[in-house]
Protein backbone atom coordinates (compact mmCIF):
# COMPACT_ATOMS: atom_id res chain seq x y z
CA UNK A 1 0.00 0.00 0.00
CA UNK A 2 1.11 3.50 -0.77
CA UNK A 3 -0.98 5.18 1.98
CA UNK A 4 0.81 5.51 5.34
CA UNK A 5 -1.15 7.20 8.13
CA UNK A 6 1.86 7.57 10.44
CA UNK A 7 3.85 9.31 7.68
CA UNK A 8 1.01 11.77 7.06
CA UNK A 9 0.70 12.51 10.80
CA UNK A 10 4.48 12.95 11.07
CA UNK A 11 4.60 15.37 8.15
CA UNK A 12 1.67 17.41 9.49
CA UNK A 13 3.28 17.50 12.95
CA UNK A 14 6.48 18.68 11.27
CA UNK A 15 4.64 21.59 9.63
CA UNK A 16 3.21 22.66 13.00
CA UNK A 17 6.61 22.36 14.72
CA UNK A 18 8.27 24.34 11.94
CA UNK A 19 5.66 27.06 12.41
CA UNK A 20 6.31 27.15 16.15
CA UNK A 21 10.03 27.57 15.45
CA UNK A 22 9.30 30.43 13.03
CA UNK A 23 6.97 32.10 15.53
CA UNK A 24 9.52 31.84 18.34
CA UNK A 25 11.81 33.99 16.20
CA UNK A 26 9.32 36.85 16.13
CA UNK A 27 10.22 39.54 18.61
CA UNK A 28 7.83 40.41 21.43
CA UNK A 29 9.95 43.00 23.25
CA UNK A 30 12.09 40.60 25.29
CA UNK A 31 15.48 39.37 24.15
CA UNK A 32 15.15 35.81 22.88
CA UNK A 33 18.02 33.93 21.25
CA UNK A 34 15.55 32.23 18.87
CA UNK A 35 15.09 35.65 17.26
CA UNK A 36 18.38 35.12 15.39
CA UNK A 37 17.63 31.55 14.24
CA UNK A 38 16.58 32.62 10.70
CA UNK A 39 19.79 34.67 10.21
CA UNK A 40 22.16 33.30 7.59
CA UNK A 41 25.68 34.60 7.13
CA UNK A 42 27.95 34.49 4.08
CA UNK A 43 31.27 33.10 5.32
CA UNK A 44 33.95 30.99 3.67
CA UNK A 45 32.13 31.41 0.34
CA UNK A 46 28.92 29.78 1.57
CA UNK A 47 25.69 30.74 3.30
CA UNK A 48 25.63 29.34 6.84
CA UNK A 49 23.20 29.67 9.74
CA UNK A 50 24.40 32.11 12.40
CA UNK A 51 24.50 29.26 14.93
CA UNK A 52 27.37 27.67 12.95
CA UNK A 53 29.65 30.71 13.17
CA UNK A 54 28.79 32.28 16.53
CA UNK A 55 27.25 31.77 19.95
CA UNK A 56 24.09 33.74 20.72
CA UNK A 57 23.13 34.61 24.29
CA UNK A 58 20.77 36.96 26.12
CA UNK A 59 22.84 38.48 28.97
CA UNK A 60 20.10 41.02 29.76
CA UNK A 61 16.33 41.16 29.27
CA UNK A 62 16.65 43.70 26.45
CA UNK A 63 20.01 42.74 24.92
CA UNK A 64 21.32 39.92 22.74
CA UNK A 65 25.00 39.14 22.50
CA UNK A 66 26.59 37.36 19.54
CA UNK A 67 30.08 35.95 20.19
CA UNK A 68 31.66 35.36 16.75
CA UNK A 69 34.16 32.49 16.80
CA UNK A 70 36.40 33.77 13.99
CA UNK A 71 37.31 37.48 14.18
CA UNK A 72 37.39 37.65 10.38
CA UNK A 73 33.67 36.90 10.22
CA UNK A 74 32.45 39.74 12.46
CA UNK A 75 31.52 42.07 9.56
CA UNK A 76 29.81 39.21 7.68
CA UNK A 77 27.74 38.39 10.79
CA UNK A 78 26.79 42.07 11.20
CA UNK A 79 25.74 42.18 7.54
CA UNK A 80 23.70 38.97 7.91
CA UNK A 81 21.86 40.33 10.96
CA UNK A 82 21.11 43.59 9.14
CA UNK A 83 19.87 41.74 6.02
CA UNK A 84 17.51 39.61 8.14
CA UNK A 85 15.31 42.70 8.59
CA UNK A 86 14.66 42.05 12.27
CA UNK A 87 14.70 45.72 13.24
CA UNK A 88 17.95 45.28 15.20
CA UNK A 89 20.98 47.57 15.10
CA UNK A 90 24.20 45.50 15.54
CA UNK A 91 27.02 47.17 17.49
CA UNK A 92 30.42 45.51 17.15
CA UNK A 93 32.77 45.28 20.14
CA UNK A 94 35.76 43.21 19.00
CA UNK A 95 34.51 39.65 18.45
CA UNK A 96 31.24 40.35 20.25
CA UNK A 97 28.25 41.96 18.59
CA UNK A 98 25.67 43.54 20.90
CA UNK A 99 22.06 43.83 19.79
CA UNK A 100 19.93 46.10 21.99
CA UNK A 101 16.21 45.37 21.73
CA UNK A 102 14.42 48.59 20.74
CA UNK A 103 10.91 49.19 22.05
CA UNK A 104 8.28 47.99 19.63
CA UNK A 105 6.15 50.80 18.26
CA UNK A 106 2.55 50.19 17.18
CA UNK A 107 3.44 50.01 13.48
CA UNK A 108 6.17 47.40 14.05
CA UNK A 109 3.81 45.36 16.25
CA UNK A 110 1.26 45.29 13.43
CA UNK A 111 3.97 44.25 10.93
CA UNK A 112 5.06 41.41 13.22
CA UNK A 113 1.45 40.31 13.74
CA UNK A 114 0.95 40.26 9.96
CA UNK A 115 4.16 38.25 9.56
CA UNK A 116 2.90 35.74 12.15
CA UNK A 117 -0.26 35.36 10.06
CA UNK A 118 1.84 34.76 6.92
CA UNK A 119 3.83 32.06 8.72
CA UNK A 120 0.53 30.47 9.71
CA UNK A 121 -0.71 30.46 6.12
CA UNK A 122 2.52 28.79 4.92
CA UNK A 123 2.07 26.08 7.56
CA UNK A 124 -1.56 25.54 6.49
CA UNK A 125 -0.48 25.21 2.85
CA UNK A 126 2.12 22.60 3.90
CA UNK A 127 -0.55 20.68 5.84
CA UNK A 128 -2.96 20.80 2.90
CA UNK A 129 -0.21 19.51 0.60
CA UNK A 130 0.28 16.54 2.93
CA UNK A 131 -3.50 15.96 2.87
CA UNK A 132 -3.46 16.02 -0.94
CA UNK A 133 -0.61 13.47 -0.99
CA UNK A 134 -2.57 11.23 1.38
CA UNK A 135 -5.74 11.44 -0.70
CA UNK A 136 -3.82 10.65 -3.90
CA UNK A 137 -2.16 7.66 -2.24
CA UNK A 138 -5.57 6.35 -1.16
CA UNK A 139 -6.97 6.68 -4.68
CA UNK A 140 -3.93 4.85 -6.07
CA UNK A 141 -4.34 2.05 -3.54
CA UNK A 142 -8.01 1.72 -4.52
CA UNK A 143 -7.11 1.58 -8.23
CA UNK A 144 -4.63 -1.21 -7.50
CA UNK A 145 -7.43 -3.03 -5.64
CA UNK A 146 -5.40 -2.95 -2.39
CA UNK A 147 -8.29 -1.29 -0.55
CA UNK A 148 -12.02 -1.11 -1.17
CA UNK A 149 -13.99 2.04 -1.97
CA UNK A 150 -15.48 2.01 1.55
CA UNK A 151 -11.99 1.76 3.08
CA UNK A 152 -10.80 4.64 0.92
CA UNK A 153 -13.69 6.85 2.04
CA UNK A 154 -13.16 5.94 5.70
CA UNK A 155 -9.41 6.65 5.46
CA UNK A 156 -10.06 9.92 3.59
CA UNK A 157 -12.21 10.98 6.55
CA UNK A 158 -9.29 10.17 8.88
CA UNK A 159 -6.92 12.24 6.74
CA UNK A 160 -9.40 15.14 6.76
CA UNK A 161 -9.79 14.93 10.56
CA UNK A 162 -5.99 14.99 10.98
CA UNK A 163 -5.83 17.97 8.62
CA UNK A 164 -8.53 19.86 10.54
CA UNK A 165 -6.81 19.13 13.84
CA UNK A 166 -3.43 20.35 12.62
CA UNK A 167 -4.91 23.48 10.99
CA UNK A 168 -6.59 24.21 14.32
CA UNK A 169 -3.21 23.84 16.08
CA UNK A 170 -1.72 26.33 13.58
CA UNK A 171 -4.54 28.82 14.18
CA UNK A 172 -4.12 28.52 17.96
CA UNK A 173 -0.33 29.03 17.80
CA UNK A 174 -0.64 32.05 15.49
CA UNK A 175 -3.41 33.63 17.58
CA UNK A 176 -1.40 33.16 20.77
CA UNK A 177 1.69 34.75 19.17
CA UNK A 178 -0.29 37.68 17.78
CA UNK A 179 -1.75 38.38 21.23
CA UNK A 180 1.75 38.19 22.71
CA UNK A 181 3.10 40.65 20.11
CA UNK A 182 0.25 43.14 20.48
CA UNK A 183 0.11 43.18 24.28
CA UNK A 184 3.78 43.29 25.34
Amino acid sequence: MKYDKSDIERRMDGAVESLKGDLSGLRTGRANTALLDPVVVEVYGAMMPLSQVATVSAPEARMLSVQVWDKGNVSAVEKGISKANLGLNPMSDGQTIRLPMPDLNEERRKELAKLAGEYGEKAKVAIRNVRRDGMEALKEDEKKKEISEDDRKRLEDEVQKATDSHVSDVDDAVEKKIQEILTQ
